[in-house]
């Protein structure tokens, strides 16, 4: 915030995302990873939305499945990747079933 002219700058004012792409290391465990990412949704208060999509087009260089989530700011990635919820109940349980990630975090569209 601009205390003279009470204006927040231009990167507050703009949501901040997180993307994940994972490729597993059996695709019938699909199912349970997306659950498991989906089951985020309302339990951490910094997470302003979430999607998972499941690829649907067999490729080598596709991945299986992506978790897209929104924020109000890069701080609140920041707590929402430290959050017990998240360690504990989503990373512990499907870290085991990766075989690859591939993560893109940036600063997007304005509130």
């Amino acid at each position: 915030m601009d205390a003279k002219h009470g204006i927040q700058s231009a990167a507050k004012k703009r949501m901040y995302t997180h993307v994940v792409m994972f490729k597993l290391k059996d695709r019938k465990d699909i199912d349970f990873v997306a659950d498991t990412l989906r089951s985020m949704n309302g339990r951490i208060p910094e997470l302003k939305s979430l999607e998972v999509g499941i690829n649907d087009i067999e490729s080598e260089r596709n991945y299986d499945l992506v978790i897209i989530t929104r924020f109000a700011s890069q701080d609140d990635y920041l707590l929402y990747a430290e959050h017990e919820y998240h360690v504990n109940e989503v990373l512990a349980k499907i870290k085991d079933l990766r075989e690859s990630s591939a993560v893109v975090d940036f600063a997007g569209q304005d509130q």
